[in-house]
């Protein structure tokens, strides 16, 4: 069982004028080829899984960035860990 959940809000510093649309569409990219479960809302993303594994998706997107002509990147984080296992539905479900 996954035993976390973290959201992420990814901020690439952009050249003036610059669409950053184009750079978040490559950071979700790198979730979805990831495997892991995710939802993707207006202001962040959340996915569910390992902590560590969370973690590298994150630090693959940060990366992407910078690759992609971002000069610095601002990830804003939360982070659900709860060892005997969560998913995003044990926190939603009841809206749904």
């Amino acid at each position: 069982m996954n035993n976390s959940l973290v959201s992420i809000q990814i901020i690439p510093k952009t050249k003036p004028g610059e669409d950053v649309i184009p750079y978040v569409d490559e950071a979700i990219k790198i979730i979805d080829e990831s495997g892991v479960k995710y939802e993707v809302h207006p202001l962040e993303t959340t996915m569910e899984g390992e902590l560590s594994h969370l973690f590298e998706i994150i630090s693959k997107m940060n990366e992407r960035m910078v690759e992609m002509g971002s000069r610095n990147v601002i990830s804003q984080v939360k982070i659900l860990y709860q060892p005997s296992g969560i998913a995003m539905t044990d926190l939603t479900e009841k809206y749904r």
